[in-house]
């Protein structure tokens, strides 16, 4: 049985662990800085945005992982495919990036190398802006201009504890939200309409421990018939015995699933690797979701450095099958965006 919290209450009691592991729609966990009892170098928290109108994307990230900071920023081409990523990283940030403590309200600036990243919010609209200077290979330079409205009523959100004392995941995906904007590299100007353009966030606050491996899968869109339509699937995210992350999103209601297994061909087979571009299957334990998903591009910009890695399989394709709502409905996607990854870390 997972945990559904309703109620407003704080996250950390008095040792710094989660007082009521469970997930819910809306956060009613209030988080702080100061009820953490870790070491502020095992400090994580992200805002990191995925802009899409189905032809190009933007992903933009502003994260304080303790004693790395990063502005990070993707720029992908569906139709060609291609795709380009590079982040400024900032030495022991630790805090000084003030992240909001909720993601309803609150603005976040980063400096770091080469680019400069504003991500504001005055509780109805959000406004991302910034630069990123010799952004990719060829020495472009990129700015964007983003603007985020209509946050659904539901959502998901997640609490729960590793198997470590004093250690936690705190998480917010906020699926089909408007956005509008553009994004620039050199001269070339890309504009999103907000007729065709939804936006999700990943809002993450915690502490990690040393060496992960998550599974994350997002997908959001519009449907035939006008209405919105995402999930938010994953695994991988400290202990969810109370509660999984798994939910499907419909004209902004929420829907809870239970246990997903994503089916990446020969995943954990051993002598082999994980082949990311054959098509995956992914299946729910409650029967509500089935989905093929073709791969079109995989996002891999690996930083190994062996004591410490981030090696992300962030992969972009095309999904097609079913996922039943609470009601019986079902969803039918025929080939609808999003994405897919596999990630190890040791920060």
């Amino acid at each position: 049985m997972q945990n559904y919290v309703t109620e407003k209450q704080p996250l950390l009691d008095a040792n710094g662990n989660i007082k009521n592991p469970g997930y819910s729609k809306k956060l009613v966990w209030e988080y702080s800085r100061n009820d953490i009892k870790a070491k502020k170098t095992r400090i994580k928290e992200w805002d990191y945005y995925y802009i899409s109108d189905g032809r190009y994307a933007l992903c933009l990230t502003i994260a304080d992982m303790g004693y790395v900071g990063a502005n990070s920023i993707t720029v992908i081409d569906f139709a060609k495919p291609w795709q380009a990523t590079n982040s400024d990283i900032m030495l022991f940030p630790m805090g000084k990036l003030k992240m909001p403590t909720v993601s309803s309200i609150g603005d976040c600036r980063s400096k770091a190398g080469k680019s400069e990243f504003t991500f504001e919010n005055n509780g109805t609209t959000r406004h991302l802006y910034g630069y990123y200077k010799n952004y990719d290979k060829k020495k472009n330079d990129l700015t964007f201009d983003i603007t985020i409205k209509d946050e659904p009523e539901e959502t998901m959100v997640i609490a729960t504890p590793f198997d470590t004392d004093k250690y936690f995941y705190f998480n917010q995906k906020i699926n089909c939200m408007v956005a509008s904007g553009w994004f620039k590299i050199n001269d070339q100007q890309f504009n999103f309409d907000e007729k065709e353009t939804l936006a999700t966030l990943d809002w993450g606050r915690g502490v990690w421990t040393y060496d992960n491996t998550w599974y994350w899968g997002s997908l959001q869109t519009r449907l035939k018939d006008g209405s919105t339509f995402g999930f938010n699937i994953g695994y991988g995210f400290g202990n969810t015995e109370k509660a999984s992350e798994n939910m499907l999103f419909y004209n902004g209601t929420a829907h809870k699933l239970e246990d997903v297994d994503f089916g990446i061909p020969n995943d954990n087979v051993k002598g082999k690797e994980p082949d990311y571009m054959a098509k995956w299957h992914f299946t729910s334990s409650d029967n509500r979701l089935d989905l093929i998903f073709e791969p079109i591009i995989d996002r891999y910009e690996p930083f190994d450095l062996k004591v410490m890695c981030m090696i992300p399989h962030q992969v972009f394709g095309r999904f097609y099958g079913k996922c039943i709502l609470d009601d019986g409905k079902t969803i039918e996607l025929d080939g609808d965006l999003g994405f897919a990854e596999k990630v190890h870390n040791k920060w």
